[in-house]
């Protein structure tokens, strides 16, 4: 027997449309009342509601779908520890019509490769930010402030935040904007500002 085909989509910002991803779940075969989703939310961890519902809806012989890995998970340890749960209950993982058996040695080898690429991806943002900000602040562009940042802004600024180690404080002078137009950006997408761990025990400017 045929197992279910579960998919899962997720958009970091409620400005963000899923429906560019609801329809390439549909392409790949998963019925509409059989996708999961989670609107606001990062993959930095695996707090969604959207998540757990999709992996709970999994059973033997069923195929977690997603479009691309980083809709799924965008750390390595998070996206090993799915692998493993989809592992353990008989459950096959299709990316973007790439179908990845979870027992094979091959498949998880592959399924490895491919975190380990998207975990890389989320660094060399990290590492590209800070080094605008270094160069802004050089050129001393980071002077004025502006009013506001645009929806595309917003969205990239919240993805940058949880995507690892980079500070409100950084995203503000990155964005030329006030830190409290940092945060709203943060609390208008259902997250919390956090520091990075260097700002841990630093007095706050």
């Amino acid at each position: 027997m045929t197992g279910l085909q579960i998919g899962y989509a997720r958009a970091s910002t409620e400005a963000q449309d899923l429906t560019a991803q609801r329809n390439a779940l549909a392409a790949l075969g998963v019925a509409p009342g059989q996708i999961y989703v989670d609107h606001g939310l990062t993959a930095t961890n695996r707090a969604g509601p959207g998540l757990r519902e999709a992996l709970a809806a999994c059973r033997s012989g069923d195929t977690l779908v997603v479009t691309k890995l980083d809709r799924l998970a965008r750390s390595l340890p998070d996206a090993r520890d799915i692998v493993d749960e989809l592992t353990t209950r008989q459950v096959k993982l299709d990316l973007g019509g790439s179908v990845h058996e979870p027992t094979d040695p091959v498949g998880r080898l592959l399924f490895n490769v491919l975190a380990m690429v998207a975990e890389f991806e989320s660094d060399l943002i990290k590492m590209r930010t800070r080094e605008g900000l270094a160069v802004a602040r050089a050129a001393g562009k980071l002077r004025g402030r502006k009013p506001k940042l645009t929806p595309s802004q917003e969205a990239h600024l919240v993805d940058l935040h949880h995507a690892g180690e980079i500070s409100p404080a950084e995203l503000a002078e990155f964005f030329g904007v006030g830190r409290s137009t940092v945060y709203r950006a943060i609390e208008r997408a259902g997250g919390r500002a956090t520091p990075s761990p260097r700002q841990i025990g630093s007095p706050q400017t």
